[in-house]
């Protein structure tokens, strides 16, 4: 198949408060997309607005990362909230996105939802309709990046949205697609090398690789590598080098 550009992103402005997660000054001299996170799982309006600042500065588009209020559980832990409540979390957290980018003369482009609550929107489409629902209310021309192969990325296309498939670099596959549980063996990846390498065949293929080796048709828009991984900076540098050195240009989804 012909090889056209692909995004590089990553979860950054995690931090809160005094303490900080992941090297962000770093990545985002690798990343071609920033998801900035607004306040419930991580992040804050002073290191929003940094993040968001030094992004404008390097050229990186940026985008909403809403997840649920769990600064203890980084976002991490299913929380009992109706579809409703989880509509309005992610409405409150996009707004909160917005302003602080405009705050700081850039512009939010996207939303990507964050650790438990894009795991639900995988398979629940009352979550994934909420999260469109949320996005469209707010400000309809902002694309939605999507869990390749997941309800949210069927609904969000469907619906008319604008919407990137995403793949992990540092995550494992499931034979169904889906992503690993954290709790599984295989679920998080750790070796620049193989992971790029990885990266690589996926794009080329535009498939998921699962832990077998199989391989299973899904559009590539975007690839992500978590920001808040020890090996990130290694990882996120590995994967464009070798991404580049195959013939595969990076550009922001924006």
């Amino acid at each position: 198949m012909s090889i056209r550009t692909v995004d590089l992103n990553a979860d950054l402005g995690e931090g809160f408060g005094a303490y900080r997660i992941g090297d962000d000054v770093a990545l985002l001299d690798i990343v071609t997309s920033a998801n900035v996170a607004c306040g419930l799982h991580g992040g804050d309006p002073e290191i929003m607005h940094a993040t968001m600042c030094m992004a404008r500065e390097r050229g990186v588009a940026v985008g909403a990362h809403p997840g649920f209020p769990d600064l203890w559980g980084f976002g991490r832990r299913v929380m009992p909230f109706s579809v409703g409540e989880i509509e309005r979390l992610v409405a409150y957290q996009i707004g909160a996105a917005m302003a602080m980018a405009a705050y700081s003369r850039h512009r939010a482009r996207y939303v990507k939802i964050h650790g438990a609550l894009a795991n639900m929107a995988e398979h629940d489409e009352g979550v994934a309709s909420a999260i469109i629902a949320a996005t469209r209310a707010v400000d309809a021309s902002l694309s939605i990046v999507a869990i390749a192969r997941s309800a949210l990325e069927r609904l969000a296309r469907d619906g008319g949205v604008t919407v990137h498939s995403e793949i992990f670099a540092d995550r494992g596959y499931a034979e169904d697609g889906h992503l690993l549980s954290r709790r599984e063996p295989g679920a998080l990846l750790h070796d620049p090398a193989v992971i790029a390498d990885r990266v690589v065949r996926m794009v080329k293929a535009g498939a998921i690789e699962t832990v077998s080796g199989r391989m299973l048709p899904t559009p590539i828009d975007t690839i992500c590598v978590h920001g808040d991984s020890v090996d990130a900076v290694r990882v996120a540098r590995k994967v464009r080098c070798v991404l580049e050195d195959a013939g595969i240009p990076l550009r922001s989804l924006h």
